[in-house]
């Protein structure tokens, strides 16, 4: 390589990364103004009391020791992580399943993955204002089909301090659209010719599933469960729109105890120790999970150099 052909090189590198920094900047200016900012300020508020009418009173810990003698915080964070327990894995399991009916060579397979997807663009409220209506004990859908189809008397679901949370977890499967496109991706990065394989060696259905299917298939369903355990955790508008909080607390999930000390109670230091401890709830959640990937999750990149 010659000294000039280098020196061109060299300043083809140096424009481009110019290029790079002006086209992201736009990107990094928002992120330090809409997001690193607010992050900045929620953790500094979380050390004060603040109640927005009056300038902020350095409290320390204060807040901290408060949370952990509110009953009600403890009470969101249980119904908060009995939510997640159910409706994560149950969404895992379906959208996996509903991927792979939609990875079969069907007629009309792009009307059947339109219809699957599109749920999962729909406004959480219209979303929650049909589930409403799905769910009413009197004149709901679900319940009118329970009894015609087995004669069963459905029960009051969001008025119902035992019932509010199945229903929610029911009416997340919603949105397992965005999920199912993931695993479809995922499903067909899958070369055929482990499946062609495995037939000349007489596999199963079955066993093709779970010797070469599901392993291929760890890494998108670790994805989808850290996606999962985050987004469940911040689940606020079903709770909002449907249920706020009830019936006595049942459905009073962790962000909509938070929006209601920030933004009806106006205690925005108590907000804001609030949303930090729920980030470090997902930090060590998240943690804990990558943690284990090396004994559930199959990395082939790994495996070859062992």
């Amino acid at each position: 390589m010659t000294p000039a052909y280098r020196h061109r090189q060299s300043h083809l590198a140096r424009v481009e990364e110019r290029y790079f920094y002006l086209f992201i900047s736009p990107w990094i200016l928002g992120f330090f103004v809409f997001s690193a900012g607010p992050i900045l300020a929620s953790l500094v508020l979380s050390f004060t009391e603040y109640n927005i009418a009056s300038p902020p009173r350095f409290v320390g810990l204060e807040n901290i020791s408060r949370l952990l003698h509110d009953p009600l915080f403890w009470q969101a964070l249980k119904v908060t992580s009995l939510y997640s327990l159910f409706s994560v894995p149950l969404g895992i399991i379906v959208s996996l399943i509903v991927a792979l009916l939609l990875n079969q060579k069907v007629y009309g397979l792009a009307l059947f993955r339109t219809i699957y997807y599109s749920p999962s663009v729909v406004s959480g409220v219209a979303v929650s204002l049909l589930w409403m209506w799905i769910f009413n004990p009197e004149f709901g859908i679900l319940n009118y089909i329970l009894h015609k189809l087995f004669h069963i008397q459905g029960p009051m679901w969001l008025m119902s301090e035992q019932w509010v949370i199945p229903a929610l977890v029911l009416m997340s499967l919603w949105g397992v659209g965005g999920s199912i496109v993931i695993y479809l991706a995922g499903l067909q990065g899958i070369p055929t010719q482990l499946y062609e394989a495995a037939e000349i060696d007489g596999a199963n259905s079955w066993y093709k599933f779970r010797s070469i299917t599901l392993p291929l298939m760890s890494p998108v369903i670790f994805f989808n469960l850290i996606m999962g355990i985050i987004g469940s955790f911040q689940v606020f508008t079903q709770a909002y729109v449907m249920t706020g909080g009830g019936p006595h607390y049942a459905s009073l999930f962790y962000v909509l105890y938070l929006y209601q000390h920030a933004f009806q109670y106006f205690r925005m230091g108590y907000a804001s120790a609030l949303a930090w401890v729920l980030f470090l709830i997902i930090l060590i959640l998240t943690l804990a999970i990558f943690r284990s990937s090396s004994l559930w999750v199959y990395y082939e990149a790994t495996t070859t150099r062992r």
